[in-house]
């Protein structure tokens, strides 16, 4: 005897309830032991995740830190003169605001 469509459909639904609660369910412990094994060895970010929170071993596609190229005088803000100009340099003469 074949599975009717709709019995079929009731039973993924069924599996897909038991895999996600299955997950909540392992997740939550991972959090727990290794919640346990920070605080026993008062491990810190870094000791974790060396090169910064969440670091890949892969290239990144947001590209590098770029040095700032002008600074505004008055609040000290920086600009590499990349992306949108903020206000303080939007629209005038860029060459007093260099930096060095």
């Amino acid at each position: 005897m074949t599975t009717s469509y709709k019995e079929l459909i009731k039973q993924r639904d069924a599996l897909e309830q038991a895999i996600a609660q299955a997950r909540e369910n392992e997740l939550s412990e991972a959090v727990r032991q290794v919640r346990q094994l920070v605080s026993e060895f008062g491990l810190t970010v870094h000791d974790v995740f060396p090169s910064g929170r969440g670091a890949s071993k892969q290239k990144s596609s947001t590209g590098s830190k770029v040095a700032p190229k002008y600074r505004d005088p008055v609040s000290g803000q920086t600009w590499t003169g990349r992306g949108k100009a903020p206000k303080w340099i939007d629209g005038k003469e860029r060459s007093p605001y260099l930096i060095g």
